[in-house]
């Protein structure tokens, strides 16, 4: 039995095939219109009564789930690794934009508010880099790195929130009009949250992680 068997006893065998765009039955849905990340086209996928030749089985029959779960920790860091850059992209904007913008006859970076927000800001970047390249180095590695992927993921991706939304606030007004690139940024960090597993998916992988390593 494999760790993922043990891990999901009660899963169904899946395999995964290969589906070909001229395939019978196989059909691509209308654009979706998202919030954000509005440059990337997402569509649904229609499938009734696709034949699939067995020739388009890919990797092992009956071990789709796996190969589902290991594609998953891959691109968990994948996100994380966007994520993290929103966040650097909007605290950037952020900080150029508190040294410019001026009330009572100074910038507005020497206010202690937000001077406070950019030193939280900057200090949870750094952690989340090096959670981002921690769980590449294991994965360059060829070692187990399901736990860091997943915090990786859960922590960067809420950051990118925590950040574009403080990014925001410190452009006051204008970071709530589309003159000024915050408020995108702001959006498409949503996403991050969802994609490849939510949040609330990711506490449940790293603690399923971190129980049964310490057993």
């Amino acid at each position: 039995m494999t760790e993922s068997e043990k891990e999901h006893p009660n899963r169904v065998a899946l395999s995964i095939f290969i589906l070909e765009k001229e395939m019978e039955g196989f059909q691509v849905g209308k654009a979706e219109d998202k919030m954000g990340w509005r440059a990337s086209d997402t569509r649904s996928l229609v499938f009734e009564n696709v034949k699939v030749p067995k020739e388009n089985l890919l990797g092992q029959e009956g071990r789709g789930f796996e190969q589902t779960l290991v594609g998953l920790d891959h691109g968990r860091i994948s996100i994380a690794a966007l994520s993290l850059g929103i966040a650097e992209t909007a605290y950037e904007a952020a900080l150029q934009y508190s040294s410019e913008r001026r009330q009572f006859g100074e910038p507005i970076n020497r206010f202690q508010a937000i001077r406070f927000m950019l030193a939280n800001m900057a200090t949870e970047i750094e952690c989340g880099r090096h959670l981002v390249y921690e769980a590449a180095r294991l994965k360059d590695q060829g070692k187990p790195f399901r736990k860091e992927a997943s915090m990786a993921k859960l922590y960067n991706s809420e950051l990118a929130m925590r950040v574009t939304t403080k990014a925001v606030q410190i452009f006051g007004g204008y970071g709530y009009i589309k003159d000024y690139p915050v408020e995108r940024y702001m959006r498409d960090a949503k996403v991050c949250e969802i994609g490849e597993g939510t949040s609330e998916i990711q506490r449940i992988v790293i603690a399923n992680e971190i129980i049964k390593n310490s057993e």
